[in-house]
């Protein structure tokens, strides 16, 4: 009975250790699957690395509060103001460097292996116009975000299509943001994510992206 009872304690130690943690999920795809527009070394770097560190930064300032844990992180970015004051910066950055990421590797796939379904193309061409004119919105406001941050497609709670730039690790859930919706597509233009393969040429990389979209899930995220 006593071993019984050590054992349980001990299997409840290891649950409340891992309980409640951010996880990493792997990559939907191995690191060399996006080259050309996306090297293996850049991919390797960037996953192990930078998001990496973002979700060690993140469950590390959430430790002070591990009943922070059990909350989705949309939900911590959304209610940033209500977290304790000490950790409200650690978790905007980190906590919306964690999220970014695991947003943009979702949305790309290697390519050719997806297309742009009629229903989205519909959709885009309702609210931009054409497809070629999204993509050229979109590139702009990518090439024009000064420094690092992020390039979007948000849908408004409206319906609407919005293509929004945030800075650094920031996003739409972000109680300051200007524009609020769900993230359907997501650009990460800070430098570490081009520089290796294309340097300083964001262009080039901002205009490669659409080999490697993943229409598939940006059809997804739409429909919810």
């Amino acid at each position: 009975m006593k071993r019984l009872k050590i054992l349980l304690i001990f299997v409840f130690s290891l649950s409340a250790i891992s309980y409640g943690q951010y996880k990493q999920a792997p990559l939907p795809y191995n690191y060399s699957a996006l080259e050309p527009t996306i090297d293996s070394a850049t991919m390797y770097i960037h996953f192990n690395f930078h998001h990496a560190s973002y979700l060690k930064n993140l469950n590390k300032a959430l430790e002070k509060y591990p009943e922070l844990y059990k909350k989705d992180i949309v939900e911590l970015l959304k209610n940033l103001n209500e977290l304790p004051a000490d950790i409200q910066t650690t978790v905007r950055n980190n906590g919306g460097g964690y999220y970014n990421h695991s947003l943009y590797w979702s949305v790309m796939a290697p390519e050719g292996s997806t297309k742009i379904s009629p229903k989205v193309e519909k959709l885009l061409i309702k609210n931009f116009g054409s497809v070629d004119a999204f993509k050229t919105e979109f590139e702009k406001t990518a090439m024009t975000r000064f420094g690092s941050g992020w390039a979007w497609l948000i849908k408004e709670p409206s319906g609407k299509l919005t293509i929004y730039s945030t800075a650094n690790q920031d996003n739409c859930f972000n109680p300051d943001s200007k524009i609020k919706g769900t993230p359907i597509l997501t650009l990460d233009v800070w430098e570490h994510a081009y520089y290796l393969h294309y340097q300083n040429k964001r262009a080039d990389y901002v205009k490669s992206f659409w080999n490697i979209v993943n229409w598939n899930k940006v059809e997804e995220l739409l429909e919810k």
